[in-house]
């Protein structure tokens, strides 16, 4: 535990004020420079583009990013590094960056969030030359943990109901990746993993049996399995495929699950991990059952995916639980979201009012949306179901009076409808204001229950796994409207 600079206490996960990019320390260094380093700025962070042709993501991260901010400050040893670059920062900077700490606004949507393009999922509000620091940080620890849940909740739903067990650290891009990527799993429905220290960490229930190492570390496969059910009776799970799954292994954990069950036990499940693995699991499930052990469960692993175990359950697999690594923990099929940090609106001059400011690009899809902005997500009443979300500017009365909205496609405006009979479920809510954190954070079983909740709200041709449906995000008229006069401002005249 660790004392934060508003007197809390909580976890810190290491010294990260120079887990940033140079260009943030240059960009700093240039703002002071000028005097413009305590002009207020507002970035938001979001993504383009969904993951694995999802229809949803699933925000995660944001527990690390706000120990980050509270424990963000410049130790001596990396200001000492900061002097030796070749920029040759100003000592009076350095000093600067001595008595660094955040004292803005951080608004976020909770975890577990189903989320979706081009709306913020967390806003900040601060000094540019605080918010300018925290884009690295935040977009690392955002990108990751949102990417590896997202890839989670589709195997949760390609596995359905079945126990799944996240596998992934020893295939994890180094340590933090492997913790970080167990609590995101376990955010979108993962029921345990393998890694001891994310246990220990957040609480998240941990499972593992043998390798085969342990089989073969015995001069038979019989004494393996008997002398590991003798050192844990009351949790035994064997791997029956060192040698021959079907033909040895299956009918040597029979042997071992009898000599349990003469002692008052009972032998947990076997794990198949090689192989064709319906057709093994259906002989594997025949064998037991003819044994009498109908309970005694059948866990599957090796480089499985959504994708695997959909065709796999689709084949009539006898498979109960599933473990899930390297394809989930490095998102093999799509291994970065992409996420990005725009800032949308500045003071011109310390203490006056914000300006909102866009970014073009010759590529339409890059182009920001200015200004500050609330999201909610429109929830019709008669239905229960969320038919769009919408970004309004902070002012914007109607949304939030429930007012009539003419909700329309931003890419496609003259596709729109209105709707009246609606809640307006905001989903930016104050996370750190003036330096500070609001409130505690939830625990992992509360984002996890919270996530479940969030999957109620939308249709099944949203969440399908193949050729989701298209959720709308939608603007405001104001916004809609702020945009287009922005764009035709910073356009090219031409004579």
């Amino acid at each position: 535990m660790t004392t934060y600079f508003d007197g809390t206490e909580g976890r810190e996960y290491g010294h990260l004020a120079l887990h940033t990019d140079k260009y943030q320390i240059n960009m700093m260094y240039a703002h002071w420079k000028n005097g413009t380093h305590n002009r207020k700025a507002v970035f938001e962070a979001y993504f383009r583009k969904l993951p694995f042709g999802n229809g949803y993501a699933v925000f995660a991260g944001l527990e690390r990013i706000v120990d980050y901010i509270r424990s963000l400050r410049f130790h001596e040893h990396e200001i000492s590094f900061l002097q030796e670059q070749e920029e040759r920062y100003d000592e009076a900077f350095l000093a600067e960056l001595r008595q660094f700490r955040f004292t803005g606004n951080i608004m976020a949507v909770p975890e577990g969030t189903l989320v979706f393009p081009n709306e913020p999922l967390v806003r900040v509000e601060a000094r540019v030359f605080e918010a300018q620091l925290v884009e690295t940080a935040l977009l690392n620890f955002m990108n990751y943990q949102t990417l590896i849940a997202t890839k989670a909740a589709r195997i949760r739903r390609a596995a359905e109901k079945d126990v799944l067990m996240e596998f992934g650290t020893r295939r994890a891009q180094e340590a933090e990746a492997a913790v970080w990527g167990a609590r995101a799993s376990y955010i979108a429905g993962f029921d345990a993993t393998s890694n001891m220290r994310a246990a220990m960490l957040f609480g998240v229930p941990a499972k593992g049996t043998h390798a085969h190492a342990w089989v073969q570390a015995h001069d038979s496969e019989q004494e393996a399995f008997d002398r590991y059910a003798e050192a844990l009776p009351d949790s035994v799970t064997l791997l029956v495929d060192t040698y021959d799954t079907l033909g040895s292994g299956v009918p040597h954990a029979i042997n071992t699950a009898r000599m349990l069950a003469a002692r008052g036990k009972r032998m947990s499940a076997i794990r198949i991990d090689s192989g064709d693995l319906a057709l093994t699991s259906k002989e594997a499930r025949r064998q037991l059952d003819e044994a009498g052990f109908t309970d005694v469960a059948i866990v599957a692993s090796n480089d499985l995916d959504e994708s695997i175990i959909a065709e796999l359950k689709a084949q009539g697999a006898r498979i109960d639980s599933w473990g899930v690594g390297t394809q989930l923990i490095t998102a093999a099929d799509q291994p970065a979201l992409g996420g990005v940090y725009k800032l949308v609106a500045r003071e011109t001059v310390q203490g006056g009012e914000l300006q909102p400011v866009i970014k073009l690009s010759g590529n339409p899809e890059k182009v920001s949306t200015p200004g500050s902005k609330d999201v909610y997500r429109i929830v019709n009443r008669r239905t229960g179901k969320a038919e769009a979300d919408y970004l309004a500017f902070p002012w914007e009365k109607n949304v939030r009076e429930g007012q009539r909205l003419r909700l329309f496609d931003p890419t496609q405006p003259y596709r729109n409808k209105f709707v009246s009979d609606y809640e307006a479920v905001p989903l930016l809510r104050p996370v750190i204001v003036e330096g500070k954190l609001v409130e505690k954070l939830p625990t992992l079983s509360v984002i996890r229950d919270y996530h479940r909740r969030q999957l109620a709200l939308f249709s099944p041709e949203v969440l399908r796994k193949v050729n989701p449906q298209t959720y709308p995000v939608d603007l405001s008229v104001e916004v809609w409207e702020q945009k287009m006069k922005l764009i035709e401002h910073y356009s090219p005249k031409n004579d």
